[in-house]
Order: C-alpha cells, then sequence, then structure tokens
C-alpha cells in the first residue's frame, strides 16, 4: 500500500475516532446529569482506576500502557470539564511540581489555582473556592512534608487520591553550557544535583531561591545565567534544555495527596490513611501496632509528629494496605481506637501507581 493510501486509511480511522469521542462525551454529560440528581461527585477516583484498570487490559499492542494513559488522561479530563468546570488548587507557582503533579493527576482541561503555600491550598478548599487541592506529602530523599501532615490533623478535609510523580531535574538556559556563570535553584534541589553540578559546572555560582519556577524567572532574564527546573517551567519561561535528567539520584519521587470533602469508594486496591496519639506509657506504641498484625494487615508507612499542644507528646500518621470499609480493617481501627488517646481516619483512596 503506498503512501498516500495509508494516509487516507489514517483520515478514515480519524473520522471515527471523533465520532466516537463525542458519542462518550455526550454519555459523560448524561452521568453528570445522574450524579448531580443524586448528589453524588464529579471527580470519583476509584472509577478512574477501573478505566484506566481496563484500557491497560484491553490494549493488545503496539500503543503502550503508559501511552494510552496519557491519552485517557486527556479525555477523562475533558469529560470532567464537560460535567462540571472543575478548579484545582495547588502550591505555585506556575511550572511547580505541584502543578506538573496536579496535570498529571487532572489533565489539562480543568482549571488551576496556583497557591502561594500548602495552607492556602487547604484554605482554598475548605472554603469551597477551589473543588480539590494538591499538596505534597512526602519525598523519597528529604522525606515527609511536615508541614502537610501537621495541617491533615486540624483540617475536616479528606485525601481521597494520591499521586506518584518522578521529579526529574533539568538544567534550562539561553545560554550555552560553557557560558553558564551562575546556576539558581532551590536548596533540596541544588542538593539532589550536588555531584553533577561538581562534574560538570565546578567553578559557576549557585544560587539558592525560594522554588524552581523563581529560578526559572530568573534565569530567563538574566545573561550567562541558568536554572534548574521542570521541563515545564522551561516551556513556560522559555528556556531551553542544556542538559536533562540531572538528579544525583535516579530514584527522586515525591508523593502527592489530592484533599477535597468527598471520599473514595472501593476498588480492592486501596490504601488507608490515619492518625492516632497514644496514651503515655511503657509499650504503648507497641499496644496500638499489635490490631494491624492480629487481622494481617500490611502497614506500609509511620510517622511521628509533636501535637504542638503538649511537651514530648506525639501524634503518629500511618498508611495501611486496604479500605476503611474493609472488615479487617474496621476490627483493626475499633481496637486501636479503645487504645489510644485519638484516632483520626484521614482518607482511603486507590493506590493507582
Amino acid at each position: 500500500m503506498n503512501l498516500k493510501k495509508l494516509r487516507s486509511k489514517i483520515d478514515d480511522l480519524d473520522k471515527s475516532i471523533i465520532w466516537l469521542l463525542n458519542m462518550r462525551a455526550k454519555v459523560t454529560l448524561d452521568i453528570a446529569r445522574v450524579k448531580n440528581k443524586n448528589g453524588k461527585s464529579i471527580y470519583v477516583p476509584e472509577r478512574e482506576r477501573e478505566v484506566l484498570r481496563k484500557i491497560a487490559s484491553l490494549s493488545k499492542g503496539p500503543l503502550g500502557r503508559r501511552a494510552l494513559e496519557a491519552i485517557y488522561r486527556e479525555v477523562m479530563s475533558s469529560s470532567l470539564a464537560l460535567e462540571k468546570p472543575l478548579k484545582i488548587a495547588y502550591m505555585g507557582p506556575e511550572a511547580s511540581f505541584s502543578n506538573l503533579a496536579a496535570l498529571k493527576r487532572f489533565g489539562s482541561q480543568v482549571s488551576f489555582v496556583a497557591c502561594s503555600g500548602i495552607s492556602d491550598v487547604f484554605s482554598e478548599v475548605e472554603r469551597d473556592a477551589s473543588d480539590y487541592g494538591v499538596v505534597p506529602v512526602e519525598n523519597s530523599i528529604e522525606g515527609a512534608v511536615t508541614h502537610t501532615l501537621d495541617l491533615l490533623v486540624d483540617s475536616d478535609l479528606k485525601i481521597c487520591s494520591q499521586i506518584i510523580l518522578d521529579v526529574a531535574h533539568n538544567l534550562l538556559a539561553n545560554c550555552p553550557k560553557d557560558k553558564i556563570k551562575r546556576v539558581y535553584s532551590n536548596p533540596q534541589v541544588l542538593g539532589q544535583c550536588r555531584i553533577w553540578l561538581q562534574e560538570n559546572l565546578p567553578n559557576t555560582e549557585l544560587i539558592e531561591v525560594s522554588s524552581t519556577t523563581r529560578a526559572a524567572q530568573i534565569s530567563a532574564k538574566e545573561k550567562n545565567s541558568a536554572c534548574i527546573a521542570s521541563l515545564l517551567a522551561g516551556k513556560v519561561y522559555k528556556l531551553k534544555v542544556v542538559e536533562r535528567d540531572i538528579e544525583d539520584s535516579a530514584h527522586n519521587i515525591t508523593r502527592f495527596f489530592v484533599i477535597g470533602k468527598t471520599e473514595a469508594g472501593k476498588t480492592g486496591y486501596d490504601k488507608t490513611s490515619i492518625l492516632f496519639s497514644i496514651k503515655d506509657k511503657v509499650g504503648a506504641l507497641h499496644d496500638m501496632l499489635m490490631p494491624f498484625k492480629k487481622y494481617k494487615i500490611n502497614l506500609t508507612k509511620i510517622e511521628s509528629r509533636p501535637s504542638k499542644k503538649k511537651a514530648w507528646d506525639y501524634y503518629f500518621f500511618m498508611d495501611l494496605e486496604g479500605h476503611k470499609q474493609d472488615l479487617k480493617i474496621q476490627r483493626a481501627l475499633t481496637e486501636l481506637e479503645s487504645k489510644c488517646k485519638f484516632l483520626k481516619i484521614l482518607g482511603s483512596y486507590p493506590v493507582g501507581e
């Protein structure tokens, strides 16, 4: 078959795809009407996971899972925008890693609100100015984002989804590498690229700023300057990519929570986050953990934070496998509540990634 005929075949397939996408959109609008009538949330994390799982299983190639997920992310983003103009708050400014995480989960067709800090993201959602918020909770190198944990203690918002973002650091500039005299980025990012910088730019001045986005803004205007930031920052601030993936560790991953006023249903592949405080006695933490051992529940994370209300008084944040609707988790949490001073279920949500 010649090139002209092959392209004609593509044109015919595109017509079918467009027709099917619009048919899908019409069904989406019917779903939106049913949701509104029944007071259901527009964003349903468990349904999202089910759709992505199904398309991965249906495909026989040559498109891989990641390619299909990227395509369907935008399809679902368009569907959300049709159902209701969703607003998603994130810790800004634009092109920050929180922005990247929000785009990864919700796609480009919803509205995004850049907030100056994590507490502002919580406030946006609490006062219904935004439907959901995206906040960082931990990094595989730096550890827990303690401000997020502290805000979860008093907030009534629920964790309804998680986002796992592979963090890649890139050297961006509008001059060749051998002309760079200054490199801007935030302290954590400079630290995560220390070895690469020593080996490749040993005589370059390293300047700490508040964020990678701020670094991009400065280097876009300043001669012989570069920044370490995301590829999105390079696109937004019109900077060229000098070097990709310059982080010293290849396993730099940040986990984010999607917070909102609705809760995610059960999928069978879920995680539950809780926090609790213990009574001040010998072996107290051991006693708190025993119900999970008894019911064979796998704990994936435990983190302590001072309560800030009393010296040597701590909250414990814990992630466990399963949904709060699971019978064994209900039993374990009932036993835990009888032993601890305070227990709060922060949310159950699809593992997803």
